[in-house]
C-alpha cells in the first residue's frame, strides 16, 4: 500500500497534468466539449425532456432524479461548466463557429444559476407543460417498445414514477415549511387533473401509451400490473397530498414568495435572454395593445360592420357561425391552415426539410388546457413533428384565432423552425437541442405575420384571429408582471384579456393559470416577435433591393434558437456580408 505521503503526491502530479493538458487543448475544442458534456448532462438529469426537443441520447428507462441531493450535485455541475467557460481565452475564438458554440452555452448556464432564486422544485404545482403530469405522460408517448430491450426500458420508466411522485411530494412539503407556495387556483386545477387521469380505466390511459403501442402479449400484461399496481397509487397519494395537506398561496403571484420579485427577473431573463424591468414590460404591453387594437378595428369596421371590438369578440365566441361543432372539425380546420402552409413555404425559406408534422388533439387530462403545443421529431428525421391541439369543448371555440396559431405551431412556424436545426448534425447539440424562448416563441408570433404576407388567411376573420392572437400576447405583457409582481388578481388578468381578445374563457382561464405557474415565459413571445421584426427592417433599409426575404429568414434560423442579442449579431454580419459582396 502506498504512503500518505506518497498518495497526495500523487494526485497532485496528476492535478497538474490534467491542467496541463486542459491548457494544451485547443480552446475551440474546450468549448465543444463542455458544451456537449453540459446538454449531456442536462438531459440526464432532465430525461423527461429529451422527446420534446428530439434529443436521441438520454436515458430512456428513468425520469430525472430531482431530490435535494441531486439537484445540490447538480447545481455543483453547472457551476463547473461556467467556471471552466470562464476561463478560455474568448478571444481565441474570434471569427470561429465555436465563438457562437461558447456565447450560447454560457448565456444558459447563467440564466440558469440566476433562476436558483425561484426554488421551483419547491413550489412547481403546473397545469401546464412544466407540470411532472404533462412532461412524463409527453415521455411515454415517445417511449419506443419495437424490441425487447426497448419493452424493458419502458417497463423500468413506468415503474420509477412512483419514486419521481414521491419525490415530488418530499420536495413541495420542504417547501412548504419554507415558505414556497404555489398559487391555491394552479392547486385546484392540478388536483382536477389528476382526478381525471384515475378516473381512466387503464388501457385508456395516457400512461398507457407505450403498451397501447405493443403486440407482446408479456410486455402489455406487465405494464399493465406496473401501472395499477404501482402508478395509479402514487398518483393517488400525489392528489391527495395536494387536497388534504397542501396549503397554497391565496396570491396568484410570485411577489407573494420568498424573493419572488427577484425571481421574477430572473425568469424574464430565463426565458427571454433580455433582462426587463416589470414595470416596463406593462407599459410595452399597454402600447403594443393600442397599436393592434387599431388594425383590428379597421377589419372589424370593414368585414363586420361594427367598431365595438368587445361585442364582436363575445360574437365570435358564441354565435355557431364562428365557432366548431365538433372535435373533427376542429382538427379538419387545423390540418388545411397546415397543408396550405406546407405548400407555400418553399417561395419564402430557401431550405425546408423534409419531415412531416401531425396534428393530434390533446389528452382528455389537458381538456381544459386549450391552446396549442408543439413538441419536435426524432433528429434522424424518422418520427414526424407533433403539433398537439386543445380541441375541449369545440362549439365555444373560435374559429378566429385557430388559422394563427396553426400557423405558428407548423408552417412557418416551430416546425419548421425547430426542424431546420434538429436535422442539422453540423451544429454543435447545444444549438440543435437547446434554446431560448425568446427566439424560439418570437419567430412562432413572427410567422402569424408573416402567413399573412404569404396569403394563408382563408378569411378576414381568420386575419381578425391573427392580430386577437397579437393581442393575446400583448395582453400577457400586461397581465404577467400584472399578477406576478403588480399585485393583479386572477380575475383581473381573465377579465382583461376578456376584454381585449377573442378567446373563450375556458382558453383564458387555462392560460392564465399557465402564467402563474411558470413566471416570465408568457412576455417571450411579443419581445421577440417585435425584435425579428425590428431586425428585419433594419436589413432591409440597410439592404434595399439587394434584401432577400428567403436568406433573411435562413439567417434567422440558421443556429437554432440562440439568444436575441445573438440573433442581432447574426443579421448584422449577414448584412456586412451581402454589402461586401456587392462592392
Amino acid at each position: 500500500m502506498l504512503s500518505r505521503k506518497l498518495l497526495i503526491l500523487g494526485i497532485i502530479a496528476a492535478s497538474l497534468l490534467a491542467c496541463s493538458n486542459d491548457q494544451q487543448e485547443p480552446p475551440s475544442e474546450r468549448v465543444n466539449a463542455i458544451s456537449s458534456d453540459f446538454v449531456n448532462g442536462y438531459y440526464a438529469q432532465y430525461p423527461e425532456e429529451i422527446y420534446e426537443v428530439g434529443f436521441p441520447n438520454g436515458p430512456t428507462d428513468r425520469f430525472g432524479d430531482h431530490s435535494a441531493s441531486a439537484r445540490a450535485a447538480w447545481d455543483k455541475r453547472v457551476d463547473q461548466w461556467l467556471a471552466d467557460l470562464d476561463a478560455i481565452d474568448v478571444s481565441l475564438l474570434a471569427g470561429t463557429p465555436e465563438a457562437i458554440t461558447y456565447v450560447f452555452t454560457r448565456e444558459r448556464l447563467q440564466a440558469i444559476v440566476d433562476q436558483r432564486v425561484c426554488h421551483m422544485p419547491f413550489w412547481n404545482i403546473s397545469p401546464t407543460w412544466t407540470g411532472w403530469q404533462s412532461s412524463i405522460i409527453a415521455t411515454l408517448a415517445g417511449q419506443p417498445v419495437g424490441n425487447a430491450d426497448e419493452r424493458r426500458d419502458a417497463l423500468a420508466r413506468l415503474a420509477d414514477v412512483e419514486r419521481f411522485l414521491q419525490t415530488e411530494i418530499k420536495n413541495l412539503q420542504a417547501g412548504l415549511d419554507k415558505g414556497y407556495l404555489a398559487p391555491t387556483s394552479n392547486v385546484a386545477a392540478v388536483v382536477q387533473q389528476m382526478d381525471t387521469l384515475l378516473a381512466s380505466a387503464t388501457d385508456d390511459s395516457p400512461f398507457f401509451s407505450p403498451a397501447s403501442r405493443s403486440d407482446n402479449d408479456s410486455f402489455v400484461a406487465s405494464y399493465r400490473d406496473t401501472f395499477e399496481k404501482r402508478v395509479r397509487p402514487a398518483i393517488v397519494a400525489y392528489r391527495d397530498f395536494l387536497k388534504n395537506d397542501y396549503s397554497g398561496r391565496a396570491a396568484i403571484g410570485v411577489a407573494a414568495n420568498p424573493d419572488g420579485e427577484q425571481c421574477y427577473a430572473a425568469s424574464v431573463r430565463y426565458w427571454s435572454s433580455l433582462a426587463m424591468d416589470p414595470m416596463d414590460i406593462h407599459r410595452k404591453g399597454l402600447a403594443e395593445m393600442s397599436r393592434i387594437r387599431a388594425e383590428m378595428l379597421e377589419i372589424a369596421q370593414t368585414s363586420f360592420g361594427t367598431d365595438d371590438l368587445r361585442a364582436l369578440f363575445n360574437e365570435l365566441r358564441s354565435n355557431p357561425e364562428y365557432t366548431f361543432a365538433s372535435e373533427q372539425a376542429m382538427l379538419d380546420y387545423v390540418n388545411a391552415a397546415v397543408e396550405r402552409g406546407r405548400d407555400e413555404v418553399t417561395q419564402w425559406f430557401g431550405y425546408v426539410p423534409d419531415v412531416d408534422v401531425q396534428v393530434v388533439p390533446s389528452p382528455a387530462y389537458e381538456k381544459d388546457s386549450g391552446g396549442g403545443f408543439y413538441a419536435a421529431g426524432s433528429a434522424d428525421g424518422s418520427r414526424p413533428g407533433t403539433y398537439q391541439v386543445g380541441t375541449y369543448n369545440p362549439t365555444s371555440i373560435s374559429k378566429a384565432g385557430t388559422e394563427a396559431t396553426a400557423f405558428h405551431e407548423s408552417y412557418p412556424g416551430h416546425h419548421l423552425q425547430v426542424s431546420i436545426a434538429l436535422l442539422n448534425d453540423s451544429l454543435p447539440p447545444a444549438l440543435r437541442f437547446m434554446y431560448v424562448s425568446g427566439t424560439v416563441e418570437g419567430w412562432g408570433l413572427y410567422a402569424e405575420r408573416l402567413a399573412d404576407e404569404m396569403g394563408l388567411y382563408s378569411s378576414d376573420l381568420a386575419r381578425l384571429g391573427m392580430l386577437s392572437n397579437e393581442a393575446y400576447r400583448a395582453a400577457r405583457l400586461v397581465v404577467d408582471p400584472g399578477m406576478h409582481v403588480l399585485g393583479w388578481t386572477r380575475q383581473q388578468a381573465i377579465d382583461y384579456m376578456l376584454e381585449h381578445t377573442a378567446e373563450g374563457l375556458d382558453s383564458i382561464s387555462g392560460e392564465v393559470d399557465r402564467y402563474a405557474a411558470v413566471p416570465g415565459q408568457a412576455t417571450s413571445y411579443l419581445v421577440g416577435s417585435l425584435e425579428i421584426q425590428r431586425l428585419r427592417q433594419h436589413a432591409e433599409t440597410l439592404l434595399g433591393d439587394k434584401f432577400d426575404i428567403r436568406e433573411f429568414h435562413d439567417r434567422i434560423l440558421a443556429n437554432g434558437g440562440v439568444t436575441l442579442p445573438m440573433l442581432g449579431t447574426t443579421v448584422d454580419e449577414w448584412i456586412s456580408e451581402v454589402l461586401a459582396d456587392s462592392t
